[in-house]
């Protein structure tokens, strides 16, 4: 039963008061009937349909970064065989170990020179149902290959560190891999196919391959290589109203020929090379006629200056989009939650008070999805800032002031996109009472990776 009484609400009438209330309850009532409040806690809940989560553009680049960081610290380049490529392998392995990916190191010989695949599985899934995703690491030795294939290479690194941030838990087993001496004829790529057994071949059910997606002067481009395949990413685009092209200009250029020769399934997108932009594509896409899809292909300028940032963030979506699709994934209902129930009373009109929460046991990074469960006790929470702090320092507002906002308490859960994050560490939630004549306190707050 609500309780009626309290203290004196200078702000409003008892009437009022009794309206919202009357209000909380039948939204609580309401929440109930429908299963979003109230639920039995001991009742088991099926799992639900998961959907694509869409790529942080933000840390795509901070990969992007990295990459330009170690070309800058090897030489310039990225190169099969020189110490910049095999940083990079370092780079990106200690990502997905981190995340919680069986990684392997595959070792091979070209040139003279040591060369390094790395394939990285997600634990869980069907093992006789495979879903492919990689992209080549290595760079030509006349620049640092952000363009080709640091964006690949780094979106479907963040694809795969959103899939351990979400707790995906995908139908079929999911494996992504990064390439290395493409640049020299699909070496790494063939060299890992040609030492498959068949039986292992004939487990993977589809190879997605992501080579240049982030050119300046972009181009939309889907492999035609299998109609199902590219029928999702064509699909995913129309619903964005973007028209897409066959992909013909690197076609048996890259990684995903391997797979092909081998009877594998194959698919991916493209952004464009070398080819100049013809002016019914240039009216279809925006850009510039009678211009290459990257002036700067296979070229020292290839630096994180040659990235167009909206083919990036919508060719990283879209991978997310197929990974999550033909995986045929769900999500399980609840999740970890670390809880702070200590009482922490808000100064009126005074100085932010802070909970804090010890978050343990987790690996990577905190998800783009974290949700943050807060109960507020206060007589009017209009007068209330709320917002979480990170490990890091950063503040993430959940809630601002609001003169209007008259009712009672914070009783509500936040999703807040904390990605950017390392799971352990402390939390934060830091409460301010801006205005004058109300009192109230932290009753609990609640963290749900």
């Amino acid at each position: 039963m609500l309780e009626l009484t309290g203290p004196t609400l200078p702000r409003r009438s008892r009437a009022v008061a009794l309206l919202a209330t009357s209000a909380a309850l039948t939204a609580t009532l309401l929440g109930a009937a429908s299963g979003t409040a109230l639920a039995d806690p001991t009742a088991a809940k099926a799992p639900a349909k998961a959907a694509a989560p869409d790529i942080s553009l933000a840390n795509v680049k901070a990969h992007l970064s990295q990459l330009q960081s170690i070309a800058s610290a090897n030489g310039g380049n990225r190169a099969h065989g020189r110490s910049g490529y095999k940083a990079s392998i370092d780079y990106v392995k200690g990502k997905l170990d981190a995340a919680g990916f069986t990684t392997t190191v595959q070792q091979f010989t070209s040139g003279g020179s040591t060369g390094y695949n790395l394939v990285a599985d997600w634990p869980g899934g069907d093992a006789g149902h495979v879903l492919f995703a990689g992209a080549h690491l290595d760079s030509v030795s006349a620049g640092p290959g952000i363009n080709d294939n640091g964006s690949g290479s780094a979106a479907i690194l963040e694809t795969a560190l959103t899939v351990a941030r979400e707790g995906y838990k995908p139908s079929k087993h999911l494996r992504f891999a990064w390439w290395g001496a493409e640049e020299l004829g699909m070496v790494g790529s063939r060299y890992y196919v040609n030492n498959l057994p068949a039986a292992e071949r004939s487990k993977i059910d589809g190879y997605l391959n992501f080579d240049m997606l982030a050119s300046p002067n972009p181009g939309y481009f889907v492999y035609d290589d299998d109609p199902a395949l590219e029928g999702v990413f064509k699909n995913w685009f129309a619903a964005k109203n973007i028209s897409t092209e066959i992909e013909t200009e690197g076609d048996g250029r890259s990684d995903h020929a391997p797979f092909k020769s081998a009877g594998i399934r194959v698919g991916g997108l493209f952004s464009g090379a070398e080819t100049r932009k013809s002016s019914a594509q240039a009216q279809k896409w925006g850009g510039t006629a009678g211009q290459a899809f990257d002036r700067c292909y296979h070229s020292s300028c290839d630096t994180t200056s040659n990235i167009n940032d909206t083919a990036l963030d919508l060719n990283s979506d879209a991978i997310a989009y197929a990974v999550w699709t033909l995986s045929g994934g769900t999500t399980e209902p609840g999740g970890t939650t670390f809880e702070n129930t200590t009482d922490v009373a808000i100064p009126d009109a005074g100085a932010p008070v802070e909970s804090s929460i010890a978050v343990t046991g987790r690996t990577g990074n905190a998800p783009s999805a974290l949700k943050v469960g807060v109960d507020i006790k206060h007589t009017w929470r209009g007068d209330l800032v709320v917002d979480l702090v990170g490990p890091s320092g950063r503040a993430y507002r959940l809630k601002s002031s609001n003169g209007s906002d008259s009712a009672d308490n914070v009783i509500e859960t936040f999703t807040v996109d904390a990605s950017g994050e390392t799971a352990n560490g402390t939390w934060k939630l830091r409460v301010q009472d801006i205005g004058a004549q109300d009192t109230g306190y932290i009753d609990s707050w609640k963290l749900t990776f």
